[in-house]
């Protein structure tokens, strides 16, 4: 039995949307889901314990070449594996750190056998294969682990995005081979990734040759490297119906809020952004009431929260005003708060989605949010 079980609670038949139970070693996850990047082993200016207490993730997303890197896998592995490490109890998804180390350019070398780089803290020439991105996901103890895929930027000729699709299948049947060989009583899965760059034709093919893995999930990967965003949507419009309906979809790397709700329509089951993380830090706030940019002078003397509608600790205790002047001052304390309340704005909007489709609305819900009529989803409440 696969160490991941998806159980699907309901299906909408108008979109194909979906509301299911993603079963793991360290905890069930409810999908549709969206997963906060912790990109080195924490999700930036949050302790666990208001990942766990005050936003009640079910998931979180490290990233394998910064790990790799620093503090290296073996020491993590040593300590116990992530988990133990940074003091989180419930399930964690690696990537496999091909989308970072094909972001270097300059610094990588791509072969047949896998990629050779440079790292861009020190310049140390590193080299990651299909089998030794597994072995160190399997050494992070890892619930869900993805195969090394190569990611094209956008635009990609056919020819050059061909080549690199073959490569992606190639790396990923020896991957999961390898996977399999060691994966014994280790409690984790491996999705392979669909790439194809913005061709129809390939990532049909891609999807199609890596159906024979029969692995318990599957992504699609190369998506927000630069294309416009209706193409992104088109480029999963083609692929998700190709893929199991009974395995976990996982869409890498979006998106914006208004995004996710289509992807989902798509029968998409988990995404994943630094959008919130990254946003928050920048002072772009996502609110009920539209975007709020906090540095800007209209919120000086604003006494009101920063959400009305939102009941994360930052917009039940702090006034916009006082938001805006930890931002000028550039206190630590801003990126907390505003990265706690952009979280729960995204884990909101997703347990809002689910909640949707639970109770047969989603259709509705879809539509008011295309008109905006319907700035924050539909809740139990």
């Amino acid at each position: 039995m696969s160490a991941l079980q998806f159980e699907i609670q309901a299906t909408c038949r108008e979109t194909g949307a979906r509301a299911g139970l993603l079963h793991t070693a360290h905890g069930t996850i409810e999908t549709p889901v969206f997963m906060p990047v912790g990109t080195q082993g924490t999700v930036k200016g949050l302790a666990p314990r208001d990942l766990v207490n005050d936003l009640d993730a079910k998931i979180i997303l490290a990233n394998t070449y910064h790990l790799y890197l620093r503090p290296g896998h073996e020491r993590i592995e040593r300590f116990g594996g992530l988990h133990r490490f940074m003091s989180w109890p419930r399930p964690i998804l690696t990537d496999s750190g091909g989308f970072q180390v094909f972001s270097l350019d300059t610094l990588r070398k791509v072969t047949e056998e896998g990629v050779l780089f440079r790292s861009h803290l020190n310049g140390d020439a590193h080299f990651f294969s299909p089998e030794s991105t597994v072995d160190v996901q399997l050494a992070l103890g890892s619930d869900i682990m993805m195969v090394l895929d190569e990611c094209l930027a956008y635009p990609a000729t056919h020819h050059d995005a061909l080549e690199s699709m073959h490569r992606t299948i190639n790396w990923a049947r020896v991957g999961y081979k390898h996977y399999l060989q060691r994966e014994k009583g280790r409690h984790c899965a491996l999705f392979p990734i669909v790439q194809g760059s913005m061709y129809p034709d390939l990532r049909t093919a891609c999807a199609e040759a890596l159906l024979e893995l029969d692995a318990a999930g599957y992504a699609i990967g190369g998506l927000s490297v630069g294309e416009p965003r209706d193409l992104s949507q088109e480029m999963v419009a083609v692929t998700a119906p190709l893929l199991p309906p009974d395995r976990p979809r996982y869409v890498m790397g979006v998106g914006m809020p208004e995004e996710l709700p289509q992807y989902v329509s798509q029968g998409v089951d988990m995404m994943d952004c630094v959008l919130p993380t990254r946003n928050a830090r920048n002072g772009y706030l996502f609110t009920s009431e539209g975007k709020v940019v906090i540095k800007q002078a209209r919120y000086i003397e604003d006494e009101g929260p920063l959400d009305p509608a939102c009941n994360c600790y930052t917009c039940r205790t702090f006034t916009r005003a006082y938001l805006r002047h930890l931002f000028q001052a550039g206190e630590i304390l801003f990126s907390v708060l505003a990265t706690l309340h952009n979280i729960r704005y995204f884990l909101d909007m997703m347990r809002g989605i689910r909640h949707a489709i639970l109770v047969g609305k989603f259709p509705e819900y879809l539509r008011s949010f295309q008109t905006g009529s319907q700035a924050r989803p539909l809740t139990e409440s």
